[in-house]
């Protein structure tokens, strides 16, 4: 299911890939952070290894990338 076109996720949010980009070896799934809003369709999402070594800083139209639900659970 795709984010409707209003939703925008905030800056520094962890939003997932819908679609498989070959050109920068990013597969669908894959989940990057948002580091900066480029303009209202547009999010700069840079993907990093474990050890926090960006491979990769991507800009795509949000309608391309997908903000998981996230529900705080009680410690």
């Amino acid at each position: 299911m795709r984010p409707s076109g209003d939703v925008r996720p905030s800056l520094l949010a962890a939003v997932a890939l819908l679609t498989d980009v070959p050109a920068q070896q990013l597969v669908r799934g894959q989940v990057g952070t948002i580091v900066e809003q480029l303009d209202d369709k547009t999010s700069l999402v840079e993907f990093s290894d474990e050890q926090g070594c960006a491979y990769a800083v991507v800009a795509f139209p949000r309608a391309d990338l997908l903000v998981p639900p996230y529900v705080p659970e009680a410690a």
